[in-house]
């Protein structure tokens, strides 16, 4: 299996996900899931441990949290097959790592995993089956699919009671900030205030400070502290914060019902599909949320395709559409190379899929020699 499932985030990718799990260590093999942050894979660890601790399944998490000692210990146990399931974080991928008996891989936000850490992924074992979860491909995945490369399945239908997110795309303004802050802690929600510059992300939390004093803030980003950024989240979780200051390290995964606001400060910075990520992050229960994408003095014409992009895809379940818009803007990528998106090499789109289409079923009926062939002949054409 080489399939990737595409679903809106809280449409239960994740749920589809822990029952191949145990399907497979019912079937006598180990299972490693893969996730961006370590956020995410603490969140993935803490929800499959309460799930699973009626069953005689062992899950560990594997992450920069354990001490030396820890991890030496659940690399031993993992290559002795004492551990049933691992999540963890790019550290399954180091070279000390190994299985008894790996059967299967599941890759969590797929678009985030660089080209060269997948294929690192795939040569753990060539039997290997792989599960990746997306709610917006990146342009060359999407493409692979399209192509009959992999297999992709589609969840489109939301959760009951689900509402979808208001947008707003507006020039930044005091007062719009102001009264959506104030708006949501007046109904006792959360608000998440996206702020994509580490450097400057202390001067924001001042901003916010003043404009609506007597509001609880916290900080997250990237270079913080392991524990530390647990901790905020943690915090945050517990609604001991009301407005947490972040950059798009809040994109993947996480899931807080109460957080039902959405305000990003510089918009022409996201890409379209993590635009629709981050959105994402709210509106996970039956209250109306509300997003505001704001913008300086220019928006650049790129910029504008995408906002316009996100403010049309309104429709719960518009990530796979969203996918296919940034497929078109940002073209398909080097299905054989490295490049995640750009321009088909002077070949054009209808020659390519074709020529692709009729590579792909003469592999599937030929011998390894004539499939080499098959290979040689794709990579000269492209």
């Amino acid at each position: 299996m080489d399939r990737i499932i595409c679903g809106d985030v809280g449409f239960g990718k994740t749920e589809v996900a822990l029952r191949v799990m145990i399907k497979a260590v019912k079937s006598g093999f180990q299972v490693a899931m893969i996730c961006p942050t370590t956020i995410l894979a603490n969140q993935h660890f803490q929800n499959f441990k309460e799930r699973l601790k009626s069953l005689p399944i062992r899950i560990v998490i594997l992450s920069r949290l354990q001490t030396r000692r820890e991890q030496k210990e659940i690399i031993e146990d993992l290559k002795t097959g004492l551990i049933d399931v691992v999540v963890g974080t790019h550290r399954v991928l180091s070279k000390d790592i190994e299985f008894k008996t790996l059967g299967l891989l599941i890759i969590d936000d797929e678009q985030r995993f660089g080209v060269r850490q997948k294929e690192k992924l795939k040569k753990i074992r060539a039997s290997l089956d792989i599960l990746s979860l997306s709610a917006t491909p990146i342009p060359r995945t999407l493409y692979s699919a399209l192509s009959s490369l992999k297999s992709i399945s589609l969840i489109q239908t939301p959760p009951a009671g689900r509402l979808p997110v208001k947008t707003f795309i507006l020039p930044f303004s005091e007062r719009i900030i102001k009264k959506a802050i104030e708006d949501e802690i007046r109904r006792g929600g959360q608000i998440y205030y996206l702020h994509n510059r580490v450097e400057t992300i202390g001067g924001a939390k001042n901003f916010l400070e003043k404009l609506v004093p007597q509001t609880k803030f916290g900080i997250a980003h990237g270079r913080l502290k392991e524990k530390e950024l647990i901790k905020v989240m943690a915090d945050f979780q517990n609604r001991k914060i009301d407005v947490l200051v972040a950059t798009t390290i809040i994109e993947n995964g996480l899931d807080l019902p109460n957080v039902n606001t959405l305000i990003v400060a510089d918009a022409t910075r996201l890409g379209l599909a993590e635009a629709y990520q981050i959105r994402g992050r709210i509106g996970r229960s039956h209250i109306q949320a509300s997003a505001f994408f704001l913008y300086g003095n220019h928006l650049p014409e790129k910029a504008e395709m995408r906002l316009n992009a996100l403010k049309e895809a309104k429709e719960l379940g518009s990530g796979y559409r969203i996918a296919l818009k940034d497929l078109e803007i940002r073209g398909a990528g080097n299905i054989l190379g490295k490049e995640q998106s750009g321009d088909i090499n002077q070949v054009g789109l209808n020659l390519y899929c074709q020529m692709l289409s009729e590579a792909v079923d003469e592999l599937r009926s030929s011998s390894p020699l004539a499939k080499a062939r098959v290979i040689e002949k794709i990579k000269a054409k492209c």
